[in-house]
């Protein structure tokens, strides 16, 4: 049985797991606020709330998800907030509606919903509101009518609106101005009390709790009877049917599976661990600077949310970004069957062909490891797709590279697109090595690069346009790492 908190209904169900938060809305709780676009995560227009108590029970923390593409399980234990949720009382408008009808940001009305909550997920945020923060925060709404400067101009009011924001306790203020009902104050504890309340029932073996997960956080033998599901980005887009007929082990929510640390100089992620979470990391920022760059071409801000890295690692796209990203950064993976038996396997060694993996059906991804770059090391990571963002790549490649001296001494090349799975280009990055970073060493991997690629042409490239794309990827490694500049190419 789930239990979460709809608005600021407690809700108790036993639909399937599997199924999605947007059908539960509309066709269980008749919420009809929230609309049904392209049940792809592409469009926004499903876009709703979802609040997570912190661990000291003491506030609740929101991010935008678009609820097509959210496993009911994954509501579990949380709050999940519809536009019915934050409407005002006798049709009064919350300001971030007010600042959309004052500016013209909505014409024909259907994805304006989704337009309202990612705002008003923005307000919700206890992170200082920038120009840049607002308009992020609505990277995941398309809107067909307005031409996108209406509301822009409307975010912009917004920002503006929220630098009287309180640090401490915003939610008051939030609820004095309107943002959201005052019944949002009252979270907190409800949650807490539900968490309390599954973990009694779950000792006390009743079945009005979510599955229990072992002490590691994987319930290993129901793992082998049902469908693993993380954040469900991947899965409910290819196969919605099958999951809802399907027993699923969630992992999203497991705490055990979630997180990121430094040991010496590994860093260490939970499988469950988010796009968004890696974007937030201090730890992730300090090895990689440039990691915000990166991951704005990965998806947008509700997507990051509730993609985990692990899931994208597993899908096993020959475009995965994040596996790109991971290859070249000598990740390696640990495994779990449903024994309890743990393996070492690096994530290079994943991939056996197209969508096959060197996993049994009963091994799942625990933990991701890999080395933190050192200060003078190269890291850069390039993806071009149809649109520049909000798209799955055309191509996409990173690189990594020890420096000495101005030498090469230790170089990896990975390349997405070009072959029937994510692949290291080891010969390319070899020729690299015990040379200096010039424009003659540069040429000379671009060229092995060629004969270790098989793209074929599809409808995001023909062949000899993806091998031009990474010829030029290459170059935009070596210039935006600062090691030859534009004028030298």
């Amino acid at each position: 049985m789930l239990q979460f908190y709809l608005n600021n209904q407690l809700i108790r169900t036993a639909q399937p797991a599997g199924s999605t938060l947007l059908d539960f809305v509309r066709y269980h709780q008749h919420l009809k606020g929230t609309k049904i676009g392209c049940r792809e995560g592409d469009c926004g227009a499903c876009t709703v709330l979802v609040g997570e108590v912190d661990a000291a029970g003491e506030t609740v923390q929101y991010q935008s998800m678009t609820s097509c593409l959210t496993p009911l399980g994954n509501a579990h234990g949380k709050h999940v907030v519809t536009v019915e949720g934050i409407n005002q009382a006798r049709g009064g408008l919350t300001p971030v509606q007010q600042a959309i009808v004052q500016e013209g940001g909505s014409q024909c009305g259907f994805c304006t919903v989704g337009f309202v909550m990612s705002l008003t997920g923005h307000a919700l945020s206890t992170r200082p509101s920038t120009e840049a923060s607002v308009r992020a925060s609505i990277d995941g709404n398309i809107c067909r009518c307005t031409g996108y400067k209406s509301l822009e101009r409307a975010a912009t009011q917004l920002q503006e609106q929220l630098q009287a924001r309180p640090a401490a306790a915003p939610l008051a203020w939030l609820a004095e101005q309107g943002y959201v009902p005052r019944y949002f104050a009252d979270m907190p504890g409800k949650l807490q009390a539900l968490h309390s309340a599954a973990t009694a029932a779950a000792t006390g073996g009743s079945e009005t709790t979510a599955p229990a997960a072992t002490s590691n956080g994987i319930d290993t033998q129901a793992a082998v009877r049902a469908r693993i599901l993380g954040g469900g980005t991947d899965l409910l887009v290819q196969q919605p049917e099958h999951l809802r007929a399907t027993p699923v082990q969630l992992l999203y929510s497991q705490p055990q599976l979630r997180g990121i640390r430094q040991e010496g100089n590994t860093i260490v992620l939970g499988a469950a661990t988010t796009a968004q979470q890696l974007l937030e990391s201090e730890v992730m920022l300090a090895a990689l600077p440039q990691l915000p760059r990166y991951l704005k071409l990965v998806s947008s801000t509700p997507i990051r949310q509730m993609g985990t890295v692990a899931g994208n690692f597993i899908n096993a796209s020959p475009i995965g970004d994040l596996t790109i990203l991971f290859l070249a950064l000598g990740a390696e993976i640990e495994l779990q069957n449903a024994a309890g038996r743990h393996r070492t396997l690096p994530l290079t060694e994943l991939y056996q062909g197209y969508k096959q993996l060197a996993k049994t059906a009963d091994e799942q991804v625990t933990e991701i490891r890999f080395e933190a770059p050192a200060s003078t090391d190269a890291f850069n990571f390039e993806k071009v797709s149809k649109r520049t963002h909000l798209d799955i790549a055309s191509v996409n490649t990173a690189i990594w590279l020890r420096l000495e001296a101005g030498v090469i001494r230790e170089a990896r090349l990975s390349a997405g697109g070009v072959g029937p799975t994510p692949m290291l280009l080891p010969r390319a990055a070899e020729s690299l090595v015990g040379q200096p970073a010039t424009v003659e060493a540069l040429r000379r991997a671009q060229e092995l690069a060629q004969q270790e690629i098989s793209p074929i042409s599809d409808v995001r490239g023909t062949e000899q346009y993806k091998r031009l794309l990474l010829h030029q990827l290459l170059e935009a490694h070596f210039v935006e790492t600062g090691l030859l500049t534009e004028e030298q190419l």
